[in-house]
């Protein structure tokens, strides 16, 4: 099949073996793909991955051994754990120690014309949710954490940093549940975009201290610095963002002001897509470029390019 492969260098090949159905697992043809700042950190060094890279699909199985799942239209939750372990008995599978996940950790991506996941990872979508729409589902999932992780008060004063494609799903996930996040940025056009779609919104520079929430979702290790200066006395500060760069810092801010930080990454798929359902938002408009599969290095280009927010990839 043809698949885009990193192998320290990123690359088209046609001729990559299919994946083969394994007892738990089914196949599924991929209609879309998405890229995210992940996968480009990924081609930064991130996780020392090598193999198919991709993790924000919609597709269609055509391998099953459920026959349930046969023909469905689905989406993946990304970790596929062992379902032994203690991780997994405390339904903290996406913790679990020996797990792989898609296009990041050990198991081939979705920037292929098929992938593989286990049956209890693949979830049917309804009718009404789009492919363009659907393909969001893993990144709104993940701004849809936030909620399970930490109490928000509808009072609290709360900054999103990064007016990239994370930023604006977890301001458009905060506010379709009632909260009026200011999103932060140094890019105007970007911006004034996520004003057009009901954000409120503001240069990074005109952030004054004494916000009770700041979220990172800059993509840079200089973000984690921002926050912690953004934040009020006992605030908290929640780190979406994956980074390949390190950065030294100091602490001592974070103990003299006792701020509470949280990291935070995937999400259950449900909540995302009961809110794609209930059309709470329209992250379609979000989409800068749909790329071919053989584009596919042509795609990370453009996904690479600040004023863009979300490359789609279609096999």
């Amino acid at each position: 099949m043809r698949a885009l492969v990193f192998d320290g260098k990123l690359h088209l090949r046609t001729d990559y073996s299919d994946p083969v159905a394994t007892p738990g697992e089914s196949i599924v043809k991929v209609s879309l793909a998405g890229i995210c700042g992940t996968d480009l950190e990924i081609t930064r060094g991130y996780m020392e991955y090598r193999g198919i890279l991709g993790h924000e699909f919609v597709g269609r199985v055509v391998q099953s051994e459920i026959a349930a799942l046969a023909g469905k239209r689905v989406v993946g939750e990304i970790n596929a754990s062992c379902g032994k372990c203690n991780s997994c008995i405390d339904g903290m599978g996406r913790h679990c120690p020996t797990r792989t996940v898609l296009g990041i950790l050990g198991r081939d991506g979705a920037f292929a014309e098929y992938l593989q996941l286990p049956n209890a990872n693949l979830i049917a979508l309804p009718a009404t949710v789009t492919d363009e729409a659907a393909v969001f589902t893993e990144p709104f999932a993940a701004a849809c954490e936030i909620f399970e992780q930490a109490h928000l008060k509808r009072t609290d004063r709360i900054a999103v940093l990064g007016d990239g494609r994370l930023g604006a799903m977890v301001a458009l996930v905060l506010r379709a549940a009632n909260f009026a996040p200011v999103v932060a940025g140094h890019h105007p056009e970007k911006l004034k975009r996520l004003a057009a779609l009901g954000l409120q919104t503001k240069p990074d520079g005109e952030l004054a201290s004494g916000y009770d929430v700041v979220i990172d979702c800059t993509g840079h290790s200089e973000g984690f610095s921002r926050a912690i200066a953004l934040a009020r006395p006992r605030g908290m500060v929640i780190l979406k963002s994956t980074a390949a760069a390190g950065v030294a810092m100091s602490l001592a801010p974070v103990v003299i002001n006792e701020i509470t930080i949280i990291g935070s990454r995937c999400g259950r798929f449900a909540p995302a897509i009961d809110a794609l359902t209930a059309h709470k938002f329209d992250p379609r408009l979000l989409i800068d470029g749909t790329y071919s599969l053989d584009d596919g290095v042509a795609a990370f280009a453009a996904a690479a390019d600040k004023s863009k927010f979300k490359i789609v990839i279609r096999p």
